[in-house]
């Protein structure tokens, strides 16, 4: 098929997607929308972001409406409210042709008084989080007994964000003769369980892998030390001086801490994630669409529904644990028949993710130097020269001044003339570069450095000490990190290996604070024993390996805290609707 006049939606589509440049589906909507509008039948996708999802499964939908009834006909549930969001917009624009056709988004964080008042208006069609819906349907507002069509959007995240018994709900309450779409980026064990649950005998398709602007993508690593992280983006950010761009991070802390440098450090930045209020949200998305902003820092959730098809740059600030992630946030650039970059800032021991990355999303990463000062300040400095080459003179507004700035600039010359402006313009970049170190990318990823342990940390960096409970006293390395940081007021200790022995605990610790640590044990107890934390000279026989768990203890999440500016808030909690629907 070579047109959307060949699935066999009606004009009024049809004049609305061509208005949009679409000129021929992809090869999801080629599958999804005649098979949805020939029968009843249900339907299983499995396709990614970029895709064309919503056009496949929206033109459908908008097509089916019937006109006569002014009740609730299609309900589409989708994770976040950015998302839901997006799919109303876009769905809204499918349908300007067909004034018939009504359409609302309900999401939480936002006013529910409004969302009733538009449903008691009339509607065809809802948009909704899982959490906002159900809440619709137990305040009655909402009626789903004559819904003929259900689309279960981004069904597995969803299903991992703990929507399952929401899920259940919503559906108990349509009619079992309706139609379910479930679209998929994956068929994971609970979103099969789902699928056999509330769908009947389904048609399953699958689309490639890849989002279609993969191929446009080039995928570049540098693969530094975690202390260089931030040093590393920021020189990349220096290094492409138009850079478009969103950099993922793997939580909501560090998304913000990030953000905070980079805002502070004179960047075009923000963050965008899960602790900020909708309209907190939208602001940052609204700058970001319209480019006020240069760089989002975002978390994977919070970026769902952020369709921008001009981005240059993908950085990974830290690398997924599933390959299936990558795949999403590298399909976000090299869109619309532009190229892009992927770029992972990875660690020396990451080399066996980024090879499970190459292998299962097909991929080859470029490994790539971290830019001298020398190399961003010459790119710096051309493309300053570029920018002044292409501003536009008028010569009419510039005339009456010309005389009096010939007069001041006289006695310099071309050359002493050309000096003094770059300087003026570039001389903090310029200091800035000369005073920092260069940034050496340790490309030797299979290696470890014979100067870290099997832990990956540097043995300088640690002492052993001993701490008089075991497991005679039930001590565990979960109850020994929560007595660190007791006896340190602190979260962010650095713990080693730790021994546990029968009645005493040999652990490795950063050996900044082991004198501090030691003063303060005298004061405390542990299940009514005094505590006495001395150096030992022992060796740890039986390790509780850092590589499997991370031992930093994470405080519990303050929700009450939701103040975008300079978020310190962390990580934890495990309750993701709270803040997402």
């Amino acid at each position: 098929m070579g047109n959307f006049k060949d699935l066999g939606i009606n004009k009024g589509l049809i004049k609305a997607v061509e208005e949009l440049g679409f000129t021929s589906p992809t090869p999801v909507q080629e599958k999804a929308i005649p098979y949805l509008l020939k029968g009843k039948k249900d339907l299983i996708a499995l396709a990614q972001t970029g895709t064309g999802k919503t056009a496949a499964f929206g033109l459908p939908c908008i097509q089916q409406v019937d006109p006569k009834i002014k009740h609730v006909q299609t309900i589409i549930l989708c994770p976040t409210r950015e998302l839901c969001i997006q799919i109303s917009k876009d769905l809204l624009k499918f349908a300007k042709h067909l004034d018939y056709v009504k359409i609302v988004a309900v999401y939480g964080g936002t006013s529910i008084e409004n969302q009733i008042k538009s449903i008691k208006k009339g509607v065809q069609i809802i948009v909704g989080t899982p959490g906002r819906t159900k809440d619709l349907i137990r305040r009655k507002v909402l009626k789903l007994d004559i819904v003929n069509k259900v689309v279960l959007d981004e069904a597995d995240e969803m299903l991992s964000m703990g929507f399952k018994e929401d899920l259940s709900y919503i559906l108990d309450t349509t009619s079992e003769k309706r139609q379910t779409m479930l679209f998929s980026a994956t068929m994971s064990r609970e979103v099969r369980s789902i699928s056999k649950k509330f769908m009947g005998d389904a048609e399953e398709i699958t689309v490639e892998k890849l989002n279609s602007g993969a191929k446009n993508v080039e995928h570049h690593v540098y693969n530094v030390n975690n202390r260089d992280k931030y040093d590393t983006l920021k020189r990349i950010a220096d290094f492409n001086p138009d850079i478009y761009g969103i950099v993922f991070c793997r939580t909501r802390r560090e998304t913000q801490d990030i953000a905070n440098k980079f805002m502070n450090d004179g960047y075009n930045a923000d963050a965008i994630h899960g602790e900020l209020s909708q309209g907190q949200r939208d602001e940052v998305m609204s700058k970001f669409r319209n480019k006020s902003l240069q760089i989002l820092i975002a978390t994977d959730v919070a970026a769902r529904g952020l369709d921008v098809d001009s981005l240059t740059h993908v950085v990974n600030y830290s690398l997924p644990d599933d390959p299936e992630v990558y795949t999403h946030r590298s399909g976000r650039t090299g869109r619309a028949g532009k190229s892009g970059i992927s770029i992972a800032i990875s660690n020396p021991r990451e080399g066996r993710k980024l090879r499970s990355i190459e292998s299962k999303s097909q991929i080859k990463f470029i490994k790539q130097e971290v830019p001298s000062g020398k190399e961003i300040c010459s790119k710096q400095l051309f493309k300053l020269i570029d920018k002044i080459q292409k501003v536009k003179v008028d010569d009419k507004q510039i005339e009456p001044f010309l005389e009096d700035i010939y007069s001041k600039l006289e006695s310099l010359s071309r050359e002493e003339l050309i000096k003094h402006f770059v300087s003026s313009e570039f001389n903090k970049f310029l200091d800035y570069y000369k005073k920092s170190r260069d940034i050496k990318s340790d490309n030797s990823s299979e290696r470890k450095s014979k100067d870290f342990d099997r832990s990956g940390r540097r043995s300088k960096d640690f002492e052993n000490l001993s701490v008089n409970v075991g497991r005679k006293q039930g001590i565990t390395p979960i109850e020994l990190i929560s007595l660190v940081n007791r006896i340190t007021k602190s979260n962010e200790i650095e713990i080693g290996s730790i021994d546990i022995r029968q009645s005493y605990t040999i652990f490795e610790i950063d050996k900044s604070i082991t004198k501090s640590l030691i003063k303060a044990s005298s004061k405390l107890d542990h299940n009514g024993i005094d505590l006495k934390v001395n150096i030992s000279k022992e060796k740890i026989e039986k390790k509780y390996s850092r590589e499997k768990k991370d031992r930093r203890s994470k405080p519990k999440r303050d929700f009450k805290n939701k103040s975008r500016s300079r978020s310190r808030n962390r990580s934890g909690s495990k309750d993701r609707r709270k803040y997402r629907d």
